[in-house]
């Protein structure tokens, strides 16, 4: 029978003609196609690391690694000739030489480890090669993971996820020495070394070798057996083994290993920590958190940072609430949900009565669903009749929005992570990414450090990516409203601008180019500090990286250095003028990027919690709109803009605002002018507050209800790239707690309203069936890993990439949009001589209220300090631990002093987190405002330091990463193993491969690929 002709892109598998995919590894193919091939060593979030060899095959005659070899059409693979099979085993039973095979007394013995499954796979039934322990000791010393070296098989996995996924650049391995293993920073001990603990290593590991420690000794149903009885358990398998093979004992682990999953359970969940939006599944046994295992997210993959790998304890802190309280004088007594919420109710229908609707507010948590966000502004709404609504994004996103709706329409990420990665230059202005948006930076480090991405940041701190950046700028405080400008101008004024661009897509050239015309280099040398030659510079990498000829552009990220300002709203909107000026939108890998801090902050806005916009920002002033949810509720909707998170403290302070209702945001603390917030609190009539734990700003609280977090509720939460993903219950609401979405309706409820939800997916199909934005937005449709980027037609076609096909304004244009620079007012002076800086930590979220309640995350940084310039330290004779306090016009707070060159001259900066309230950086921050949005200018504050002459301990313990050196390489470096003399390319003499030697030697170039 003649075979059908072969077809461009397709390759012979075994006589069977299959597709293939130009690029792509013969691998990658074989696994489409469910062809069953051991693969030990290859990740294909990794790529080729080519360590473990398992995966020969014969490719046009040649034994190859299929790992390595890229497909090509007409290729003919053969997997199961001898000669491929005896050299994977071969190379298999080196593997079993490094690595103790105990499966059914192993933590790790859960379906899907790479070496167990392997096993079987092969039919492996004795090793030739026995097991050969390591001179080394078990490395205990991070907090939440180990290393076992002699269960180590030496695949190299971790050490390409840290060095070229994660980009942190720690671990290697020591080809050379006569016992190789994995080392972190060249030998040091974990828990003294630069490890993050982002949990890479472990995620990817392909046996026990590097695992959890919450792990050890709970998942299996042997496993937690008294130390002597497991070694002698061990050495039972073992010393059988040669006897009876391993199918009879493999089978028995297999067992055990099924048995499991009548008590594992494995629930998919999104981050409650920043907006990256990383998704993955959460191992339990009953409340216990076995491990976190990403996989798959959409965001993230098989990354993580500390927090989302490790940083879930808080769910089960024993000083969780479980009874709402009651105040009595200056004591709560517990109450009854009952009382509680009738004691709510009959205090809003009362002010109400007495005082009108807007005597009461409502702040809803960026840290909750969307549907619980949707749900607390139709209760002010609809119930109440208010529109006084915000969120925290207030603190932080607000002016970003408004800097995007002004140019180009939507008030979100105009692409995603992935345009990111594919941007030639990607600008971080205001950003320390790498500890406020781990994973997301951790794409940045990749393309930059493997695919030649330039990357620039601008800042006042030299963090991570300042140290990594092809060019770091520091700006003088507040003036980079001023360089965006000048840079602008410099590329119209010398024809550098993308014209075609400009005359199709985009208006207001005219008026803009007139706005703009006093920000000359030489004005913007003056006001920022950087010079003119670096501000050419910086023009000349935007313009080359605009070409159209090639792929990508210019991406700009920026964060709360340039939002929390005076004139963070128009910063904002320069960064997008310059972005339309260079042609740097409507295509992959551009755009601009403002990264959302919180898990949930631009869902929380996306869903209403803003007090002039419904669902979606559709306008309250809106006849239509309001008419179109008032159909739907039933009710009126009033047209006037409500109160801001600001405006509400201040109207408390007045005493118009009577009531405010606040969910899962320690305001006490995150909003500015911390005395001003408390004073606010004292005048308010009644006080609401919903959380998890008794908050600082619980304690100002008439009422707290005690609310259920993430990991035991259901819902979606949007991310930065506007990507809605659903999360799932892990664990029911600890006895006595309620997700927020059901305390809402107890309320409304409560208040006559008739809702009768019973599951957040009614509310999401309500929220769609009003927002065009979400239209096509179901529980189906994201159901497991999958998302959809907003806007969402109604058949469920969504948009990773925004304005493709336009703009979002009536006539499909960009405007760019003559905005004003508003500098500084609290510069500093001779008495408050120093400016102070402010920001988020790695390991912690913001104040520190759920990371705190990770004890290994609370010993790594304990607490809060300020940073202090080496030449200001020796200026004021400050050293590491020495005590200062720093005073502001608006308050004072005492810390440690960290001397560091992180931070330069006179600046001074603090972390957000605190384990002590009184600590707090902002009792130091003022009132003064973007002038647009009301988002308190943090970054806009002056202080002195007083130096009080007691030195205590460094406050960041010496075992900190940031101490440590990292020992960057370009990945596994796999051409070191196969220059041992002890490496022979298994199955050497069974067959050819292109590279080698006769005897089978391979020299340091020989990849077993088309070299």
């Amino acid at each position: 029978m003649t075979q059908a002709p072969l077809q461009e892109g397709m390759i012979i598998v075994n006589g069977v003609h299959m597709d293939a995919r130009p690029g792509e590894y013969v691998v990658d193919a074989l696994n489409r196609s469910r062809t069953e091939l051991p693969q030990v060593c290859y990740h294909h979030q990794l790529g080729p690391i080519q360590t473990c060899d398992t995966c020969i095959v014969e490719i046009d005659g040649k034994l190859e690694r299929a790992c390595a070899t890229p497909v090509r059409a007409g290729q003919v693979v053969r997997t199961e000739v001898s000669a491929a099979k005896r050299a994977r085993e071969e190379a298999y039973d080196r593997i079993l030489g490094n690595h103790q095979l105990y499966c059914t007394v192993c933590d790790n013995n859960n379906g899907n480890c790479t070496v167990h499954n392997t096993v079987s796979l092969i039919g492996v039934e004795h090793q030739n090669r026995p097991f050969q322990p390591k001179p080394y000791e078990i490395d205990n010393t991070n907090p939440f993971y180990r290393y076992d070296p002699d269960q180590c098989i030496l695949c190299g996995r971790c050490v390409e996820a840290c060095q070229n996924l994660q980009v942190n650049e720690t671990l290697t391995i020591n080809w050379e020495s006569a016992n190789p293993r994995v080392l972190w920073d060249g030998g040091k001990d974990i828990g003294e070394s630069s490890c993050v603990s982002c949990g890479h290593c472990v995620t990817v590991c392909p046996c026990n070798a590097l695992q959890e420690k919450s792990m050890l000794h709970e998942a299996g149903m042997f496993t937690g057996i008294p130390l002597p009885m497991f070694n002698s358990a061990v050495a039972v398998v073992k010393n059988v083994e040669p006897s009876i093979g391993y199918t009879p004992i493999l089978n028995i682990s297999e067992i055990e290993s099924a048995g499991r999953e009548g008590y594992i359970e494995k629930t998919k969940t999104v981050c409650t920590y920043c907006g990256v939006g990383c998704s993955f599944e959460v191992w339990t046994k009953d409340r216990h958190i076995l491990k976190v295992e990403p996989t798959e997210g959409p965001a993230n993959g098989v990354s993580t940072c500390v927090k989302g790998k490790f940083g879930w304890e808080y769910t089960n802190a024993p000083d969780r609430l479980t009874s709402p309280l009651i105040r009595e004088g200056d004591r709560f007594r517990e109450a009854t949900w009952d009382e509680a919420i009738r004691l709510v109710a009959s205090k809003m229908r009362e002010t109400v009565e007495r005082h009108g609707p807007d005597a009461l507010a409502f702040v809803i948590s960026s840290k909750g669903t969307n549907e619980e966000s949707y749900l607390k502004q139709k209760l002010a709404r609809q119930v109440i009749g208010t529109n006084n609504v915000d969120n925290c994004s207030r603190y932080c996103q607000s002016p970003a929005t408004v800097g995007l709706w002004r140019t180009v329409g939507y008030g979100g990420d105009s692409g995603t992570i992935k345009d990111i990665e594919l941007a030639r230059l990607v600008i971080g202005v205001g950003t320390n990414t790498a500890e406020s948006h781990p994973v997301l930076a951790t794409r940045v480090k990749r393309a930059h450090k493997l695919h030649g991405q330039e990357l620039v940041v601008v800042d006042l701190r030299e963090h991570e990516m300042a140290t990594r950046a092809d060019v770091f700028l520091r700006p003088r405080a507040g003036t980079d409203f001023v360089w965006l400008n000048a840079v602008t101008k410099l590329i119209l004024d010398e024809g550098r601008a993308d014209q075609a661009f400009l005359d199709e897509w985009v208006n207001g050239l005219t008026e803009f180019r007139d706005s703009i015309k006093d920000f000359t280099l030489e004005y913007a040398e003056r006001e920022t500090g950087l010079t003119q030659a670096q501000l050419r510079d910086l023009a000349d990498r935007v313009v080359r990286a605009s070409d159209h000829s090639r792929e990508g552009g210019v991406a700009v990220l920026w964060a709360m250095g340039v939002t929390q300002q005076m004139g963070g709203s128009e910063t904002s909107t320069a960064i997008s003028n310059m972005l339309l000026v260079t042609g740097n939108y409507m295509r992959p890998g551009t755009g601009s990027y403002p990264l959302r801090g919180h898990n949930n902050v631009q869902g929380v806005s996306d869903f209403g919690a803003m007090p002039d916009m419904l669902p979606g920002y559709q306008k309250v002033a809106d006849p239509e709109v309001a008419a179109k949810f008032g159909a739907a509720w039933k009710c009126t909707i009033r047209p006037e803009r409500g109160l801001d998170n600001t405006q509400m403290i201040d109207a408390a302070n007045k005493g118009t605002l009577k009531l405010l209702y606040l969910t899962g945001e320690e305001m006490s603390l995150t909003d500015a002018d911390s005395n001003h917030v408390a004073a606010g609190y004292g005048k308010l009539d009644f006080f609401i507050v919903q959380d998890a734990f008794f908050s600082n700003t619980a304690h100002y609280a008439d009422v707290v209800l005690p609310a259920s977090p993430a990991l035991e509720k259901e819902g979606t939460f949007t991310s930065t790239e506007r990507r809605i993903q659903r999360l799932y219950e892990v664990m029911a609401p600890l006895k006595g707690s309620l997700p927020d979405w059901r305390i809402y309706q107890l309320v409304a409820q409560a208040l006559g309203a008739d809702w009768n939800y019973t599951h957040p997916s009614q509310v999401m199909a309500e929220a769609a069936a009003l927002t065009p934005l979400i239209a096509g937005v179901t529980y189906e449709r994201l159901e497991g890993f999958k998302s959809l980027c907003w806007p969402v037609e109604a058949d469920g076609t969504d948009t990773p990439l925004l304005y493709t096909k336009g703009f979002h304004f009536p006539d499909g244009k960009a405007r760019l949009y003559a905005a004003k620079y508003a500098p500084r007012t609290q510069a500093p002076t001779s008495e408050y001589d120093l400016h102070l800086n402010s920001g988020r930590m790695l390991e912690h979220l913001h104040e520190g209220n759920m990371t705190f309640r990770v004890p290994g995350i609370a010993a790594r940084v304990p607490d809060t300090f300020v940073e202090v310039s080496p030449e200001l330290a020796a200026e004021r004779g400050v050293s590491d631990g020495s005590w200062v306090r720093l005073v502001s016009p608006h308050g004072a707070v005492k810390l440690r002093a960290l001397v560091t060159p992180r931070v330069f001259g006179n600046e001074v900066y603090v972390p957000m987190n605190a384990a002590r309230h009184e600590d707090a950086v902002n009792h130091l921050t003022g009132q003064n405002r973007d002038i647009n949005t009301n988002t308190p200018a943090y970054k806009d504050t002056s202080v002195r330091m007083e130096v009080l002459g007691d030195v205590g301990e460094t406050p960041l313990p010496r075992t900190d990463h940031r101490y440590a050196t990292r020992t960057p390489q370009t990945g596994v470096e796999v051409e070191r193993k196969w220059a041992r003399p002890d490496y022979v390319y298994p199955g050497a003499g069974l067959g050819l491969l292109e590279g080698a030697s006769l005897n089978g030697r391979v020299d340091a170039f020989g990849t077993g690929a088309d070299d």
